[in-house]
């Protein structure tokens, strides 16, 4: 809209894929692209830090206010221009996040004529990502089988973002639709340079498919601003990364989550297969992610640490194409995120679940003889978290036992091995893997500031 009335800028309002109280500006140039880093720095800075070098406008000079009342028609337009495959005959449920697709749509997907099913489209101002969007997958992922609908979308607040639902509840993310999209381009000789861009977070099995299917890939930062400066320099036409954020570059100058869905819905269409069908075509290889929080101060200190690079280094090479250990930086929280990931569940790990307040607690790894037997050592899960000055300290919530724990003889077994391992050596089993990726999280815990207690009180 920015570039079509040649406004000099756009500004919106938004929590992004976060609640309420994460409300922010997001800015764009007259060019329709994200303004750089520099530049909302300096805005910022002008705002916050030094408000009287901003010179206001007064009497004839000041500016005018004019209501865009065609704003949505304009946009739907855009997106059906875009998308010139009718989707008559499908059933499509819609999870809004009561963001910014609410608007808009229901009527776009009616109109390419889809039966469309509305979930989490009636924003009140203070509900926007409130359990619902692709930040909260499980209403969707319960509602298209039990209403028979073909899949489902889920945008985030802003509708930037966009993952999908196939029709037996399973979820469909970015990196697959980006697998899914940049094949049926190439199929139609559409896909620039044959390349997709990703990010270096995304699944090592989309770098698996694209290989086997002749696409080339180049693997950027973290960031869709990133994402997007390599495919303008490269040329290229789709890039995004496995959050959903995904960007059709000859359609769109940043990533927009209703013409990913629609470009998605639109492949499906013209295949005349399920979304489960498209989206096995690429394996996804199990991911663990884990995060320690760290201060600003703190920042890219991990880099420069012998240890720390030795092990990510030795793994990487023992690994080789079937798995990796990525430690980087969060470009919007201040974390280190460790993540792991290998081709084979059985042997490397089986689930992560968040619980209590900040923690995650990670479950014994998949028995390596037979992946379908799970005997877990004792999940520290119920955390609460106390700041004592500098250091923080964890206690464990034993007001009720893990859920898996019955009384029978497993649960006397389990609870065995409790009293016999000392605590923090359950610790560093449930991380399972490698040894010495548990040693890459307590070095970071320790470097951090934080101490990791062997005592069983105070795990």
């Amino acid at each position: 809209l920015v570039r079509t009335h040649g406004a000099d800028a756009g500004v919106m309002i938004s929590a992004s894929h976060n609640s309420v109280e994460f409300n922010g500006i997001k800015l764009f140039a007259s060019t329709g692209y994200k303004l750089p880093d520099a530049v909302e720095e300096e805005i910022e800075a002008l705002i916050l830090d030094t408000p009287e070098k901003v010179t206001l406008q007064s009497h004839t000079n000041v500016g005018r206010i004019e209501r865009y009342e065609h704003a949505k028609e304009d946009y739907i337009q855009h997106i059906l221009e875009s998308v010139p495959t009718r989707f008559d005959g499908m059933k499509i449920a819609l999870d809004c996040a009561n963001g910014s697709a609410s608007a808009t749509a229901e009527t776009l997907f009616t109109a390419l004529g889809a039966e469309v099913c509305m979930l989490s489209a009636e924003p009140d101002g203070t509900n926007i990502n409130d359990h619902c969007g692709s930040t909260h997958m499980e209403q969707l992922m319960a509602y298209v089988p039990a209403h028979g609908c073909q899949l489902g979308l889920a945008f985030d607040g802003d509708a930037d973002r966009c993952l999908a639902v196939d029709e037996t509840g399973k979820v469909v993310d970015g990196d697959q639709m980006i697998a899914i999209c940049a094949k049926a381009l190439k199929a139609s000789g559409k896909l620039e340079k044959d390349t997709a861009v990703v990010t270096v977070m995304t699944n090592l099995g989309f770098f698996h498919f694209t290989k086997l299917e002749g696409i080339h890939t180049v693997a950027t930062k973290v960031g869709d601003r990133y994402v997007l400066e390599e495919m303008k320099k490269g040329g290229y036409c789709i890039g995004g990364e496995q959050s959903g954020h995904i960007i059709f570059l000859e359609h769109a100058t940043t990533g927009d989550g209703e013409l990913s869905g629609a470009k998605l819905v639109e492949i499906v269409k013209q295949s005349g297969k399920k979304l489960s069908e498209l989206a096995g075509e690429m394996e996804t290889f199990p991911q663990q992610m884990q995060n320690v929080r760290i201060t600003a101060d703190q920042r890219n200190r991990w880099k420069e640490d012998e240890a720390v690079c030795s092990v990510m280094k030795q793994y990487e090479e023992r690994l080789g194409e079937d798995g990796r250990i990525l430690v980087r930086e969060s470009g919007t929280e201040p974390l280190i995120r460790v993540m792991v990931e290998a081709f084979d569940a059985g042997s490397c790990f089986c689930d992560c679940r968040r619980t209590g307040t900040l923690h995650e607690t990670i479950k014994e790894p998949y028995n390596c003889e037979n992946c379908k037997s799970m005997e877990r050592l004792p999940d520290f899960r119920y955390f609460r978290t106390r700041k004592a000055g500098a250091m923080g300290q964890c206690d464990v919530d034993s007001s009720r036992p893990p859920d898996y724990l019955e009384n029978t003889e497993r649960t006397r077994n389990v609870e065995s091995c409790r009293r016999a391992l000392s605590p923090l050596e359950c610790w560093r089993r449930q991380l399972g893997f490698f040894p010495e990726a548990a040693g890459i999280v307590e070095h970071s815990i320790y470097t951090a500031g934080f101490e990791i207690s062997d005592s069983a009180d105070q795990l």
